[in-house]
């Protein structure tokens, strides 16, 4: 057998453990490093949401976009992962990094669902608290991730001939980029999963832009509210600026489901109120779980390329969502400010500081 080459990332100074930039610290089949885009126009018309990722224990490198305009069309792309993992590349799928942490170019070169768009920070960005999940003592996810907010402009382009422009000051980007240990499809479930099941999942993800300012607020709660994720942050234009104390979200949700339409955030130093202007469920062309056609990480032979339109009023593609994360393109208003941000949202089982028994229609 030859002996190992070093890799690309090898000529830099980034190492972290005694061995090539070909391997991450851990063994585990699980690790992970990927990013996670979103750009949407201020009238609440379109949200693209973007990502890609590699899975370096696995071998695989995927990618995935969803434009949702009423129906949601989706480019899904996966692949061997090559020694340079400075190339962010997968099918028509690529990420360029102009200027690490301020500009970035995204584009999909695909006759389906094409753009060219070139995302610049609005904001510094910020580390995330460190996150990690266990079941039955064993490690189910650890990350580390940063979050930032920003400006776009471009083009996107879809099959059917529709060009939308992409303007600043129109429209806004948030990303986030993560990394660590998250389950993958392929992995018997184990004691652990099956005697340590949740009894319930309360998840908001909230990154605002307004002018002068960015607004990070997460919160995690288990069925009975405890939080094991907690953050209301805010950033100016030099960093993090103050902590917002604990935040209180009051949503309100469509009659009969968990699907917000409103929320009033609470905070230290007033509330922010927020209106959904158009949703993009995870588990629906993304890739998230409980996805059922395809997963991060997910092998599906080399180059991979799947093409999806789907009905967003059909709940037989839907149905997923309910036990997966949305992300909601929404307005905020605070102090007289207007903002625009994400609202990521997910809710199943029981739930009981919403009132949520477990048995409601998701």
């Amino acid at each position: 057998m030859p002996a190992p080459r070093p890799v690309p990332l090898d000529e830099y100074p980034v190492h972290q453990i005694a061995r090539s930039m070909r391997h991450v610290a851990t063994g585990d089949r699980n690790a992970y490093d990927r990013s996670i885009f979103h750009f949407f126009d201020h009238d609440g018309r379109a949200l693209l949401v973007t990502g890609l990722g590699v899975h370096p224990d696995l071998g695989v490198t995927d990618a995935y976009a969803t434009l949702t305009r009423g129906c949601m069309l989706a480019v899904r792309a996966s692949d061997a992962l090559g020694e340079d993992r400075m190339r962010q590349h997968v099918g028509p799928l690529r990420v360029d990094v102009l200027e690490p942490l301020r500009r970035l170019r995204l584009t999909c070169d695909d006759e389906f669902l094409s753009y060219d768009l070139e995302w610049e920070a609005a904001f510094p960005a910020v580390e995330e608290p460190h996150h990690a999940q266990y079941r039955g003592g064993r490690l189910l996810l650890e990350a580390g991730r940063f979050v930032q907010a920003g400006t776009c402009h471009g083009v996107v382009r879809t099959g059917d001939g529709e060009e939308i422009r992409v303007e600043r000051g129109r429209w806004t980007a948030t990303r986030e980029r993560s990394w660590g240990v998250r389950p993958v499809p392929g992995e018997a479930p184990g004691r652990a999963e099956e005697e340590h099941r949740p009894r319930g999942f309360h998840w908001l993800w909230i990154p605002i832009r307004f002018d002068d300012r960015f607004v990070m607020v997460i919160a995690q709660e288990d069925a009975d509210g405890y939080r094991s994720l907690d953050e209301a942050l805010q950033i100016t234009e030099h960093g993090p600026d103050r902590r917002l104390g604990r935040a209180s979200v009051d949503i309100t949700y469509r009659e009969g489901t968990r699907v917000p339409v409103s929320a009033v955030v609470h905070l230290d130093g007033g509330k922010i109120e927020a209106e959904v202007m158009v949703s993009s469920p995870l588990a629906v062309g993304a890739g998230y779980p409980p996805a059922r056609d395809w997963r991060h990480g997910e092998w599906k032979g080399r180059g991979w390329l799947d093409r999806r339109v789907y009905d967003l009023t059909d709940p037989a593609v839907t149905a997923p969502a309910a036990y997966g994360v949305t992300v909601h393109a929404a307005r905020f208003a605070w102090d007289g400010r207007v903002g625009y941000g994400i609202f990521e949202h997910g809710s199943f089982g029981r739930h009981t500081p919403s009132g949520f028994t477990g048995q409601e229609a998701m």
